[in-house]
């Protein structure tokens, strides 16, 4: 699904040059679970907003469902991030204003997915999550849990193929953050590709594989201790 070679991103301004990512190879395949971990400011936003189709890299070559996103125009990356990519983030990105519904419906909306059929797609995503009781309910009355619920329902509602998740239990108590992990681990089981920016040992014991940066090198490819807990 994933495959990285020679992988730069470099950021300059008129007095400094950051090598945020240093000729990088990997590869991840279609059903995935992997853990990139490592010290802050040693690449992995910077890496997890190239593989989300955000960012591109200075040189080197990303490949994404078979094709080179590295010269793609914005215009290209927004085309093939959608339907194919969902994101999860420590801060839940819930709009308030919309109820738990509208927010997990808002990206159907984007693909002008006819209505019928986004009522039934929210509502078997909700129900996945054990949050159709909270349909109608706005952010502000969830507990955190419930919103990172939510959020997960936001990103699997397309049926994206690759999930990036960035600390998605980094706002949460250690009970609230393994059921986050379970339902990320369960979704990984129904075959969709996650990868996983953590801070956290014990939340990286969840996925198959982990990459671990410092300073913009891979300095460790492996399989971590205890998966499958």
């Amino acid at each position: 699904m994933i495959k990285a070679e020679n992988l730069t991103k470099v950021y300059r301004t008129e007095e400094i040059e950051t090598t945020a990512l240093n000729s990088i190879d990997f590869q991840i395949e279609s059903g995935d679970f992997v853990g990139i971990m490592g010290p802050s400011g040693c690449g992995k936003s910077t890496l997890l907003n190239i593989m989300g189709l955000l960012d591109t890299p200075t040189s080197g070559s990303y490949y994404f469902l078979g094709e080179n996103m590295a010269g793609y125009s914005e215009r290209d990356r927004a085309r093939f991030r959608k339907g194919n990519i969902g994101f999860i983030f420590q801060s839940f990105n819930l709009i308030e204003e919309l109820t738990v519904f509208e927010n997990v419906e808002l990206p159907l909306q984007y693909l002008n997915v006819p209505s019928a059929e986004r009522k039934v797609r929210v509502e078997e995503a909700l129900d996945r999550m054990k949050m159709m009781p909270r349909r109608n309910h706005f952010p502000q009355q969830l507990s955190g849990g419930q919103q990172q619920r939510v959020a997960i329902s936001r990103a699997v509602v397309t049926g994206a193929k690759l999930l990036l998740a960035d600390e998605p239990t980094g706002n949460l108590d250690s009970d609230h953050g393994d059921e986050v992990m379970s339902l990320l681990t369960e979704q990984n089981r129904a075959g969709t590709t996650i990868v996983m920016v953590t801070h956290s040992p014990h939340d990286a014991k969840y996925a198959k594989k982990i990459i671990n940066l410092f300073d913009g090198n891979i300095v460790k490819d492996k399989e971590p201790e205890g998966f499958g807990i």
